[in-house]
């Protein structure tokens, strides 16, 4: 669909729009940087899209120029013209929603599996990545492909043994896989924040058998939550974990900065199936 669309900047000045601190908001104008970070997911043809947080709609016309149907939740209310534009120019191919994406159930959004694609608000990235990941397994999205202040894309898709390692590696990473896709520098937002950024691409992957989400919460939350300390020190709080890291051979004088993702799964399989 051949759609000629007046320059984004032009759109914002028209409409008055600038982004909005408190709201976490920083604007990209780079045409060719959205389009790749739209490809990213690859093959977006007549595939459905949730965007939060699309601003005035840079991304979501890279999203749209791809072929995607895009839903998009929108929690400014200054920004709702220039999408509606956007979706008048693009006729039943652009959904939007006013609200808060923390407090709306997007899995009842769609029939099927959308990607998400999104350049997230730096204020609520970090709590809806870990929603999207606690749901069901099976999750309900086909893959995710997040901007991200790139300290945060660090943690994500971090080792055992890097300085970013910590709970939400393990999260991100004991049933899907996670890269980052993209470098993005500063410069390419407006206004500049005072971090880069980068995004991140996630894909699902087959849950290890025998483990509950809640237990690896729990081993994670008491390991990293005193993360300088041993692991035969900070495990004390989860009855059972220390025995069950001797049975598996774990050695609990480590400190949680060294135990793998696998580590992690496989003593949350041993309490699970010591209680059973």
């Amino acid at each position: 669909m051949d759609v000629t669309l007046p320059p984004l900047r032009e759109v914002i000045q028209r409409h008055g729009l600038s982004a909005s601190k408190a709201l976490g908001q920083n604007f990209l104008f780079d045409g060719q940087l959205l389009a790749r970070i739209a490809r990213v997911p690859c093959g977006l043809a007549d595939q459905e899209v949730l965007e939060v947080g699309p601003g005035p709609g840079g991304l979501t016309r890279a999203l749209l120029a791809a072929g995607a149907r895009v839903t998009a939740i929108e929690r400014d209310h200054r920004c709702i013209p220039a999408l509606e534009e956007l979706a008048a120019a693009y006729p039943g191919k652009l959904r939007l929603i006013e609200g808060d994406a923390l407090e709306i159930d997007a899995p009842a959004l769609f029939d099927g599996k959308p990607h998400i694609v999104s350049n997230l608000p730096y204020n609520v990235g970090t709590a809806l990545l870990i929603g999207w990941l606690s749901s069901d397994w099976a999750p309900w999205w086909q893959s995710l492909t997040l901007m991200f202040q790139k300290e945060v894309a660090e943690r994500i898709v971090s080792s055992a043994g890097d300085d970013a390692y910590g709970r939400l590696a393990v999260l991100a990473q004991w049933r899907s896989t996670a890269r980052i896709a993209m470098p993005v520098h500063r410069s390419a937002f407006t206004p500049p924040p005072k971090v880069m950024s980068a995004v991140v691409h996630i894909l699902p992957s087959v849950m290890p058998d025998g483990v509950r989400m809640q237990t690896l919460e729990r081993l994670t939350a008491a390991a990293f939550g005193q993360r300088r300390k041993m692991l035969r020190q900070s495990l004390k709080p989860v009855a059972g974990a220390l025995a069950a890291a001797e049975r598996i051979g774990i050695d609990t004088t480590r400190r949680a900065e060294t135990v793998s993702v696998e580590e992690f799964v496989e003593l949350a399989r041993a309490l699970d199936a010591a209680r059973a």
